[in-house]
């Protein structure tokens, strides 16, 4: 296992990041978030033939589509609770649907062509078209996310008479706002909306001219904005329409959210396998932007990085490494001047073989060979804590003896200045008395 302060000190969460940029959904880059390194051969090899698999997608087509798929989790969750969705809610599963049906038809169209693709066929074939609910929200949402007119022939109708009224109300309101009598007597020759009546912007010293309902005024006083009497009673008739059209929208959106509802679990398990597939697509991008390659697994503990890179130093500037370590050394020591490197190889090695582990291809030549470790543990840099009062010293020796307890010799260990801090004899001392322990169990 690797602690979560070991995973901040070879900087994985850095590497997260990255690759959560890789991802294009916000599912997908949920599921980078939560990416932990496997401690399990099989957990390892399955997740780098993943990696494998989608880069061979990435190599054949050059990219993948995950346009419109989106969160619906918790807008499918209140649908089964008898909860009523909105047109947003409602276009947020329908492109969901669509995308994933796109997406399951693209990757298994590489079957015709023979290509071997097992862990990608496995999670399309539980992706559920739901190609009726897909059909039905379509059909009764428009383009710009509104209930079409022909979501039900009741709405169509009801939608018509809205149109007539507002024509006709309009027609009065301009022959009123046109006619050279009433012409001085408005503030301006429009027609505007006041809580939702047609009114017209009346001066206030003629108000009594045209009767009828005022509902606003303006900030000086000087204009009422007034719904004449000639269309009081086809505003009513308006409004009322319009009441008709909110319960037939909300009749519409209760019968599509019962829908969702039967189709629950479906929605859920695509969901949870378009984030997958998101995930898989977007460790192959990140490797395919570093130049990564697949490493050969083997569970002796023995590792081979050629030309190792540090991912998070830029390729122009990084100085590859090549190490061995596990057949011929299980312990190295490396040693050289200040600003020389260890510390960097000792975060390559240790980072590289999180990255494998958690299913990442990495930075080295083909023919490199990485280990999968049960534990992987590090005592890198300062780690002084003001909080209990420690020296750098004691700091480091604290961390040490916590490691200590915990190795085996299925463990990677990596001490960074062992034994500094102290006096240089007793230290070098301390550290041999380490390195000998540590070669005893077993560990690397």
């Amino acid at each position: 296992m690797v602690q979560k302060k070991m995973l901040h000190l070879l900087e994985f969460d850095k590497i997260k990041e990255q690759l959560q940029a890789c991802a294009v959904t916000t599912i997908g880059k949920e599921k980078a978030n939560e990416l932990v390194p496997f401690y399990q051969y099989e957990q390892v090899a399955h997740a780098q033939s993943e990696t494998e698999e989608a880069l061979t997608v990435l190599r054949l087509k050059g990219q993948v589509s995950l346009g419109g798929i989106r969160d619906i989790r918790s807008s499918v969750k209140r649908a089964t609770i008898g909860g009523i969705l909105d047109e947003d809610e409602l276009v947020d599963i329908e492109t969901t649907l669509r995308g994933g049906r796109r997406l399951k038809k693209f990757i298994e169209t590489m079957r015709e062509d023979e290509v071997d693709l097992p862990i990608l066929f496995e999670h399309c074939a539980r992706i559920e078209p739901c190609f009726e609910l897909e059909k039905e929200i379509t059909r009764c949402i428009d383009r710009d996310g509104r209930v079409a007119d022909e979501a039900s022939p009741a709405l169509h109708l009801i939608r018509k008479q809205l149109r007539s009224y507002e024509a006709r109300i309009r027609e009065r309101l301009e022959q009123i706002i046109r006619s050279s009598e009433n012409q001085k007597r408005l503030s301006d020759s429009i027609v505007t909306i006041r809580n939702e009546r047609y009114v017209i912007p009346v001066k206030q010293e003629y108000r009594a001219s045209f009767g009828g309902i005022v509902h606003d005024q303006s900030a000086s006083g000087q204009t009422l904005f007034i719904e004449p009497h000639a269309v009081v009673s086809i505003n009513n008739q308006l409004r009322e329409a319009q009441t008709k059209e909110r319960q037939e929208v909300e009749k519409i959106l209760s019968e599509l959210s019962e829908k969702v509802a039967v189709h629950s679990e479906a929605l859920l398990t695509n969901v949870e396998e378009l984030a997958m597939l998101d995930f898989i697509f977007a460790k192959a991008l990140y490797a395919k932007q570093e130049k990564a390659t697949k490493p050969k697994l083997n569970e002796k503990q023995i590792l081979r990085f050629h030309s190792a890179r540090h991912p998070l130093i830029p390729r122009e500037e990084v100085v590859p490494i090549s190490v061995e370590l596990g057949d011929e050394y299980e312990t190295i020591v490396i040693t050289g001047p200040n600003t020389g490197g260890k510390t960097v190889t000792l975060k390559t090695i240790g980072l590289l073989t999180l990255m494998v582990q958690a299913g990442l291809h990495i930075p080295v030549e083909e023919g490199s060979e990485a280990a999968v470790f049960e534990h992987v543990f590090a005592d890198i840099g300062d780690e002084q804590s003001i909080e209990q009062s420690l020296s750098t010293f004691s700091s480091h020796m604290t961390n040490i003896v916590s490691i200590l307890k915990d190795i085996n010799a299925r463990s990677l260990v990596l001490f960074d200045e062992l034994g500094a801090g102290t006096d240089p004899e007793e230290g070098a001392a301390l550290a041999i008395a380490i390195l000998d322990y540590v070669y005893r169990i077993g560990a690397r």
